[in-house]
Formats: structure tokens, sequence, C-alpha cells
């Protein structure tokens, strides 16, 4: 018997071991910190053993194979071992792709990942698809090709889950765009971060697709490098050579995709926003070419309902809009963010820094912005970059006192925009943590 082992207790790792155990192999799951109460009860369910707070190398180290929670870095020792062992290491994902030949609809990028994908399922349910939501929001694929098979999955991933995928194969890739984030897990190097968003194209056939934002730096250059064997489907705001999706003079969204045409006016688009335009395009364009009928494809992009903690609207206090907008957990998802806002905005940045280069939302900031609310344990980057960039800035180190300086700051027909350009750790559990904190702390003022 095979001796399969997960790291990480959490949804990927308790679906990886859950199949691994459905396909017969001797499952141990390890946790260096704590296996919540949810995920220690199914494990105990399925009568898999496992451990939390520690990792123990005799246990670990005598796998055939691990699959490795995406939050685990590389440099972790218990990686590094397993590594000297020549033990092979992969990803929930990889493993769930070895016991499936479903179709697969695979989105990454900096930002907009979340909304693409949802935006996708949703058209695609729409459409009486079988079709499973998978990778960072939904089950994990793992958990579904074990016990609740789909025809077709739509999936989420980020950089990484990328890491450690090398079999896998993508139906339909699509990379929205390509900006600095996450660049303390790739040593500071740009292309280091580029090179594992890129593993979205592995092994793809001619008959596969690559859906991509044409006007994208990053993007258009590492193409001129590779060769791409999948057939290439680009868009772009305006109609450009080769473009698959575009808005055309008459301001209506025009989507090619297969055999499928759509033809839509813009402003029937349930999401507003350029970047949610994009995000139309590449879910609009996966459904064509997965030959969604285009009366369902123009239904289902008119009547999404969005993402949480994704330019979500809270409430007005005081005639104050509240906004949540915790998922932007780097700069360019906040520069999107800013060029949906209105001037007199009090924006809440801060949290754990991922080597962030803040110059790109500057200009957005200087035009919108009439005050910052710094709110993390360590703000020092944050107020050396802009003070003296905007009328007002804060310094605060908890969502209390930082809800008690958006009081003070914003007044009646501002906007106060919690989109914090930085990861969640410093002083919450993640991103939907901070968000559902932040939205209480505004429903709060309504009492």
């Amino acid at each position: 018997m095979k001796r399969l082992v997960v790291l990480g207790g959490g949804e990927s790792g308790v679906g990886a071991a859950i199949l691994g155990k459905d396909k017969g192999y001797d499952v141990f799951v390890s946790d260096f910190g704590k296996i919540s109460e949810k995920y220690a009860a199914r494990l105990n369910e399925e009568g898999i053993e496992w451990e939390q707070g520690n990792h123990t190398e005799e246990k670990i180290l005598n796998a055939d194979i691990v699959v490795k929670s995406p939050g685990i870095p590389p440099t972790a020792p218990i990686v590094k071992a397993i590594a000297e062992k020549d033990i092979p290491i992969i990803s929930e994902i990889e493993f769930g792709g070895y016991y499936t030949d479903s179709k697969m609809v695979c989105i990454t990028g900096s930002n907009g990942k979340t909304t693409t994908t949802m935006l996708t399922y949703h058209i695609l349910q729409s459409a009486g698809i079988d079709v499973g939501l998978a990778g960072n929001v939904g089950n994990s694929l793992a958990y579904q090709v074990a016990r609740e098979p789909h025809e077709v999955y739509v999936i989420e991933l980020s950089s990484f889950q990328l890491e450690n995928m090398y079999d896998f194969k993508a139906n339909i890739a699509v990379i929205l765009n390509i900006t600095p984030d996450h660049l303390d897990r790739y040593d500071y190097k740009m292309q280091n971060y580029i090179n594992a968003k890129f593993r979205i194209l592995q092994n793809m056939k001619p008959t596969d697709a690559f859906i991509y934002w044409q006007d994208d730096p990053v993007i258009t250059s590492q193409l001129e490098r590779l060769a791409v064997e999948a057939a290439l489907y680009p868009f772009s705001e305006k109609k450009e050579e080769r473009s698959a999706a575009y808005v055309d003079a008459e301001n209506r969204l025009i989507i090619n995709g297969g055999q499928t045409a759509v033809n839509m006016p813009r402003a029937d688009l349930a999401l507003s926003g350029l970047h949610n335009l994009y995000n139309s395009m590449a879910a609009g364009l996966s459904a064509a070419i997965l030959d969604v009928k285009k009366e369902v494809i123009r239904k289902a992009l008119s009547d999404f309902e969005g993402v949480e903690h994704r330019l979500e609207y809270v409430a007005t206090v005081d005639g104050v809009r509240y906004i949540n907008d915790s998922k932007a957990t780097n700069v360019n998802s906040c520069w999107y963010a800013l060029e949906n806002s209105p001037k007199n905005t009090v924006l809440i940045l801060g949290g754990k820094d991922k080597g962030n280069d803040y110059s790109e939302i500057l200009p957005l900031v200087r035009e919108k912005v009439k005050a910052i609310v710094c709110m993390g344990k360590d703000n020092t980057k944050l107020l050396d970059f802009f003070s003296g960039e905007v009328p007002a800035i804060r310094d605060t180190h908890s969502l209390d006192d930082a809800m008690t300086a958006c009081r003070e700051l914003a007044h009646e027909g501002d906007t106060v925009l919690l989109s914090p350009c930085c990861a969640s750790f410093d002083l919450f559990n993640s991103y939907e943590h901070r968000g559902r904190l932040f939205k209480d702390a505004v429903k709060n003022m309504l009492k």
C-alpha cells in the first residue's frame, strides 16, 4: 500500500486525504498549526490519522507522495526535508487531476480571479451544465472528484497552487493580468512569480483554449518567448488585431468564442468598472468556447450578483458610503477599486506587506483620496510613502481605532473604502475575517 502524506489540514488537505483514502492509500495528515473542529471531525469520521501543532518526521519522510497545502512555502523545514529525500511533492489540484477526465476551466491572474471564477461558474450553472467550483473557492477539487464528481470544473488557481502542478492539464486556461504580488514568496524576483502563473499553460494542446488580456505588458512579453500550443482568445477594451472579445464603437460587448458569438450592451453587464468588464469578457469567452448558448451568456452576465469582499457596498452611515474591498490584498487590486471610486474617499490601507510598490496607486490617491487610515501592526512603510500626498493620514493598529478615525475624517457625501493592498495576517485570520469584521463594525454604527 502506497503512503500519502498531506501537509495542511484545511479544505484542500482534507479533500486530498479523503481522495487518497478512497484510492487505497495509507493516509496521514500533518498540520503545524491547529486543525479546525470542522476538519478534525471529518478526518475522524473517515478514520484518517492526523496530527496538529507539529510535523513528526518519522511519519512524514516515509511517504511515497506528499500533497502540500499551497500556503506552506517551499522554504519550510519539513518541505526541505521531504525534497532532500526525493519524495514527490504535489498540489491538491494535481492529485485530484490524477483521477478525473472532466473538463477543466482554470483561472489565474493577480486580480479578478475570484470574480471571474464565480461568474464563469454562474454562467455554466445557468446553462444547466454539471459544473463544480474548486481551487480557492468552493469545495476542494480532490474531494469533489472522490465524492461529488462533475463533468466540468471551474477552478481558481493561485501562483502557490500552480507551483506544484506538473501533469495537470487545463482545457481552458485564463490569465487575467499579472502585476507584482507575493514577491516575498518569490525571492523578490518578478520573473519567478510570472513563471509560476504561466504554469497554467502546461500540457495544453491545440484543441485547448488560452484566454488572456492582450494589453497586459507582462503577459504579451512572456508570450513572445513561449510557444503556446492552445488556441488563443485574447480580449481587450477596444477591438485590436485578433481580439476575441472587446467593446465596439456603439459600446456593445462583443464575444466570439468557438461557435458562439455574443453581442450585448455594455450597460447591461451586472458588474461595473473596467476591471469587471475584463472579468466578464474572460467568463463569457470561457462559456462560449464550451458552446453555451449566447442567450444564456447574455442573461447570466446581466444578473450575476457579485463576490463578497470585492467592492461590496455595506451601508450608508450619516451620509457616508462604506465599501468592503477586503479582497484587495495587492496594490493593483486597490488600483481597480480606486479607479471605480468617487473623489473624497477615505482609504483604509494596511496589513502584512508583501514587498509592495505603492507608486502604482499614487496618481489615483492624489486625485480621489482625501485621507488615508493605516490599519496594521506596523504602518511605517505606508506612513513614509503617503505622508504629504494626502491632506490627512492616520496611524491605527486595530479595526476599532481605524473605524473611529474614519468617522472623524469622512463627512456626508464621502466614501470610506477598505481596500488594504496587503495581506490580512497581522491583525486578522484572513481577508474574509477582515471583511466580515469591517461589515459588522459598519452595521453597528447604524444601531
